[in-house]
């Protein structure tokens, strides 16, 4: 069986699973972790790491980076 085959079996599975659940709490906690899986990472980092992030990008735009091969040939003596 196949790899998509697989998942679609799953996820009829789930579908079958989930129209038979009575219990409200359980389904509270099936939506809460749709809504964590669906939400965007950059609003639950905190504002400091948002900082960071624009910073790289603000450099890559201007150009200052180094290639990997130039970062392990520097730190090459610590890896």
């Amino acid at each position: 069986m196949n790899t998509e085959t697989t998942i679609l079996n799953q996820k009829l599975e789930l579908i079958q699973w989930m129209s038979t659940i009575e219990d409200f709490s359980l389904i509270e906690k099936i939506m809460a972790l749709r809504k964590k899986e669906t939400s965007d990472w950059w609003n639950s980092i905190s504002e400091s790491e948002k900082q960071s992030i624009e910073l790289g990008l603000k450099d890559a735009d201007s150009g200052k980076l180094n290639s990997h091969s130039k970062a392990r040939e520097l730190y090459e003596k610590w890896l």
